[in-house]
């Protein structure tokens, strides 16, 4: 995503680490061209990667995937953080990796570690689960994660692992939860950080009420596994498999996402397997300081960036390291927690076809990354049938099809389309939203693209009304009222169309600072939630407006008809949906003028206003009705289930 491009990368080498307490699937030789060790020795029989514990907690084998590599030592608080031979890591027979078992471990202690590589390099562990980090740590409330264990004294600076065998168990209490159908899937954005001023678990927690009053069914959360610093939207990831602290505890999270499914709402996480940043001890275990990149015989990272939006170091997802590793992860995640679904960043940066600066060569087909999606789609369905695999994509419709057909669904951007359309502009660019509809794209499967006018990325549709929306006479998009009208009447066209459908935290509430204020700290700052614009009662009706929808949308099986005719492209915007369980006929006047509308109602006879409550009768067709500037109805000929 290009918004990545606005952090600024930490390449220098730090002192990092990780934790991993959880068996993952088992140890292979995932790197070619490695030396075997003749005189090495495997691991024990179920000792996965990272740290598994044995003996009740008074054991645990560290497990270390690095080819390549002379010596590793394990560091930590069982030795003063000393090298010595008796913690020298032995090497497996491939010569691939570096394990030990530590005896006499305290099982209700926690324990911090990093390794030291071939005496120079001193890293954490990959497959970390927690991380303690002098620089970051400092700035976390203990009232949002409580108890965090002090940096060990002398030690530093950077990030090094923690573990603890006893580590308070979550118990979960919805155990039957059954993910909705991407056909009636409505998702909600939302950055932890700017939802809730606390940005922690908890409050979330409290404040779902609000979402399932919306009408959602999904939230997608930006990333949540450890990034670099803790102010950030999170796509600056360093540790993959831990749980980043600035937004709470594991059984916090796990609470929330449990507290989601007693209400129906599946949970899907935004998550970076793209790239990696500075950080990373990946990074750093195979570093070129010469040319400020990994190195060649890294084995993950590529030595330079394929794309045009590169901004961390690339993972190279041809190397069977980086499936291995990318396979642990998405199971982790799934299994640890629960969730309901990835969203994927810069999922069309999974290639090794270079296309320089070049936008619409790195859009163009790539038979090799659509075999690698679907690798891990069929790897992630195996695991769950109903996971939910989105892709932020935007490459050559002929490729994204072809990943719809094998079930994933595809990010569509209607951002511009939608911002023309509600400012009431039919140029520069177009306000057509024709791509509302998977057959624009020449798709066969019609679930499988998440249309939205908002995202993290996009400037939001009230700020454009406001500052620059379109006028004639007295009527004006800029004034605040009748811009936000016109957002209701985006969101009606929105929810009408059939398929998967997200919606960016507060656009609800005509949410209008710009993404890139200058007061809130520009495109990258906090910025406030404005839950007071609940009490405005122009935005109250958008809230209502948006709520109805999103309920209709799901109540009502017409809203997933594959039977419809629309016109998205002129002033005068209809969409028709045609089922056995009822008729809708949409239709809204985008410009800011009144304009002649000749509707072709399917039927004759009364005809039900779902947003006003009022009903017209048709006494023959076509219809025709002047409609005034920002005038819509969303017509059926039975009342919509709300």
């Amino acid at each position: 995503m290009n918004i990545k491009n606005l952090y600024l990368l930490l390449i220098g080498i730090l002192l990092i680490s990780v934790t991993a307490c959880k068996k993952t699937p088992s140890a292979a030789n995932n790197s070619g061209n490695v030396p075997g060790n003749p005189n090495g020795k495997d691991a024990p029989a179920g000792a996965g990667d990272g740290v598994t514990f044995i003996n009740n907690g008074a054991s645990a084998i560290f497990n270390l995937y690095a080819p390549n590599k002379k010596s590793v030592t394990l560091l930590g608080d069982f030795n003063n953080w000393t090298a010595s031979s008796k913690y020298t890591m032995i090497n497996s027979v491939d010569g691939t990796r570096w394990w030990i078992q530590v005896d006499n471990l305290d099982p209700s202690a926690e324990y911090a570690y990093e390794y030291l590589i071939d005496g120079k390099i001193k890293v954490a562990d990959p497959y970390s689960h927690k991380i303690l980090d002098s620089a970051n740590d400092k700035y976390i409330s203990a009232s949002v994660y409580p108890n965090i264990k002090a940096y060990p004294n002398g030690k530093g600076p950077g990030i090094v692992s923690d573990i603890q065998y006893s580590a308070p168990a979550y118990t979960w209490q919805t155990t039957n939860f059954a993910p909705p159908s991407p056909k009636n899937l409505v998702i909600y954005e939302l950055l932890v950080r700017d939802f809730v001023a606390t940005h922690s678990y908890q409050t979330l927690t409290d404040t779902i009420s609000y979402l399932s009053n919306l009408g959602i069914n999904a939230i997608e959360l930006m990333p949540v596994n450890e990034f670099e610093g803790n102010d950030s939207w999170g796509y600056n990831s360093n540790f993959m498999f831990a749980l980043d602290k600035y937004y709470g505890t594991p059984n916090a999270y796990k609470a929330f996402i449990d507290a989601c499914h007693a209400k129906g709402i599946a949970v899907i996480q935004d998550i970076v397997l793209e790239d990696q940043f500075g950080s990373s001890p990946m990074v750093q275990m195979y570093w070129n300081a010469a040319t400020n990149a990994p190195a060649a015989n890294s084995p993950w990272f590529d030595q330079t960036n394929m794309h045009p939006d590169a901004v961390g170091f690339q993972l190279n997802h041809e190397s069977a390291a980086t499936q291995y590793f990318t396979k642990n992860v998405i199971q982790y995640w799934m299994q640890e927690y629960k969730i309901d679904g990835f969203r994927f960043d810069q999922a069309k940066g999974f290639t090794q076809t270079n296309s320089g600066n070049s936008e619409s060569a790195w859009a163009a087909y790539d038979p090799t990354r659509v075999n690698i999606w679907k690798n891990y789609n069929t790897f992630m369905k195996s695991l769950n049938p109903n996971f939910y695999v989105i892709l932020e994509y935007f490459a050559v419709n002929q490729e994204e099809s072809i990943l719809a057909n094998q079930g994933m669904m595809m990010w569509t951007n209607l951002s511009s389309a939608g911002e023309q359309a509600t400012m009431g502009y039919a140029t520069n660019p177009s306000w057509d939203l024709t791509g509302l509809f998977y057959d624009a794209y020449g798709f066969t499967a019609p679930y499988n693209l998440v249309a939205y006018f908002e995202s993290h990325d996009e400037e939001r549709l009230q700020f454009k009304n406001e500052a620059y929306g379109n006028s004639s006479g007295n009527y004006s998009t800029k004034n605040i009222p009748t811009g936000l009208q016109r957002d209701e009447m985006g969101a009606v066209f929105m929810f009408s169309s059939p398929g998967p459908k997200m919606l960016w935290q507060f656009g609800e509430r005509g949410y209008d600072i710009s993404i890139n204020d200058a007061s809130t700290g520009g495109r990258l700052g906090d910025k406030p939630p404005l839950w007071n614009y609940m009490s405005d009662p122009y935005r109250r009706h958008l809230y209502q407006v948006y709520s109805q929808m999103i309920k209709m949308k799901i109540k009502n099986p017409v809203f997933a008809s594959t039977k419809f005719n629309y016109n998205l492209s002129g002033s005068i915007k209809f969409i028709q949906l045609l089922d056995p369980t009822n008729n809708v006929e949409v239709i809204g006047n985008f410009d800011v003028i009144p304009q002649p509308a000749v509707i072709s109602f399917p039927s004759t006879g009364t005809w039900y206003d779902n947003i006003t409550g009022t009903s017209i009768s048709i006494t023959s067709l076509p219809y025709n009705v002047t409609l005034a500037p920002g005038e819509y109805h969303l017509y059926s000929n039975t009342p919509l289930s709300q």
